[in-house]
């Protein structure tokens, strides 16, 4: 199954502890801080899950067999790099790229450094451990 907002939420809703000036949040999905941006991360998860958008936004894990993000995608041709580069783009048009760090950031960076693992190998071999 592809992830969906409705999901998205639900991971949110782990136990985890934030806190805004000094005050502990019970709920980040709900608090007025944070659920607007949770509920535009939440848009992007409902478009990537929508039939008509699985192809563009999703590709095969070559590990699972299973659909995941194409943000994880590590491109092996051009043509695997354009089209990653496409679902990015999607996402990027519903928040007109006033999402500062949208899902496919952090997934990009980490992606991009593995794709590079031989210059980290060469570096500190521990590192590249770590990283892989």
């Amino acid at each position: 199954m592809i992830k969906n907002g409705t999901q998205h939420i639900a991971s949110l809703r782990d136990g985890r502890q934030v806190y805004i000036n000094g005050q502990a949040v019970g709920d980040v999905t709900s608090h007025p801080a944070f659920r607007n941006s949770i509920r535009s991360y939440a848009n992007l998860y409902d478009f990537q899950a929508r039939p008509e958008n699985v192809e563009k936004m999703t590709f095969e894990s070559p590990d699972t067999g299973r659909r995941v993000s194409k943000i994880w995608q590590l491109p092996t041709s051009y043509a695997e790099l354009v089209e990653r580069r496409t679902a990015l783009e999607a996402w990027t048009e519903l928040h007109y790229g006033f999402m500062g760090r949208s899902p496919d950031h952090v997934a990009s960076c980490i992606s991009g450094m593995y794709m590079g693992i031989d210059v980290f190998e060469q570096y500190d071999p521990a590192r590249a451990g770590a990283l892989r």
